[in-house]
């Protein structure tokens, strides 16, 4: 894989997919290893994706610094992939809370981005997060799931914060529009993609200043895509509304029938949304 050092001198990796003009791609997790987006659904069809593998995740090197994992301070690894690409302006894309890491950057560079999609993005750094009521109110959409009754109990107790790792692996049709042989697949490598070290402090304290965050991207004039899913918790899709009005220049594409991974559920409708959007920006 092709490699670039940080400015604190961390060694990081990244994949490159398809031809065309590059797009920036940030995975969530947090800090899970960028492998599981593969290539968005076959967005790689439309454009080059530059996938990030964040600092100690996938083939990027580990920090000497863990304070380093904290998501506003790895916003100088995606300008270091920036300058190392030698890019101008980029198109960004975010999966889940990626987007937190996203709107650092995007906030604290605007003139470096051209366009930022977040899909089924977090958006903690502008004071919007998942309650456990969005996501118990996303749960009830799946009672006529043949997996329902044995896996509600265990996604309650996850947002209790009691669930074992056998709740985990219960709850996790929930994430996923289709329970079918390519999300198993998909949610099978979660846990060895994850560093789970670096996820516990991805969003430390003194991580977000929603208030500045607000003022910056209501004063933003590049165009911005939310991608949600129908049956995603995280965002709701109301919720993902109210993140869309927080921008001047924001549209918002809900995924009939699509989890948190919209690109498993329905690849040509993801794709084709997104590669539509960022041809209008050119």
């Amino acid at each position: 894989m092709p490699d670039f050092t940080a400015p604190d001198g961390t060694r990081l990796a990244y994949r490159v997919l398809g031809e065309g003009e590059p797009l920036l791609c940030l995975p969530g997790g947090p800090m899970r290893a960028s492998s599981y987006l593969g290539d968005l659904g076959g967005l790689s069809r439309h454009r080059r994706l530059i996938v990030l593998d964040l600092r100690g995740t996938g083939d990027s090197g580990t920090p000497a610094d863990p304070a380093t994992y904290r998501c506003d301070r790895q916003a100088d690894d995606v300008e270091a992939l920036r300058a190392h690409l030698g890019l101008d302006r980029v198109d960004l894309l975010a999966h889940s809370a990626g987007g937190d890491l996203a709107l650092q950057y995007a906030t604290g560079r605007p003139g470096r981005v051209r366009t930022l999609t977040l899909v089924a993005g977090r958006a903690r750094a502008l004071g919007v997060d998942f309650t456990v009521e969005h996501r118990l109110e996303a749960a009830a959409l799946r009672k006529a799931e043949p997996w329902f009754e044995a896996g509600h109990p265990a996604y309650e107790r996850i947002w209790a914060g009691t669930a074992s790792d056998a709740d985990w692996d219960a709850a996790t049709p929930f994430f996923y529009g289709n329970w079918d042989a390519t999300a198993r697949a998909h949610a099978a490598t979660e846990v060895e993609e994850t560093n789970e070290e670096a996820a516990e402090l991805y969003a430390a304290p003194g991580a977000f200043r929603p208030a500045e965050t607000r003022a910056a991207v209501a004063a933003w004039d590049a165009r911005v895509l939310l991608v949600a899913g129908e049956l995603d918790s995280g965002p709701l899709p109301r919720v993902a509304a109210t993140v869309a009005d927080l921008f001047p220049r924001a549209e918002l594409s809900v995924r009939p029938g699509a989890g948190h991974y919209p690109w498993l559920d329905d690849p040509r409708g993801f794709s084709g949304t997104v590669a539509a959007f960022l041809a209008r920006g050119r």
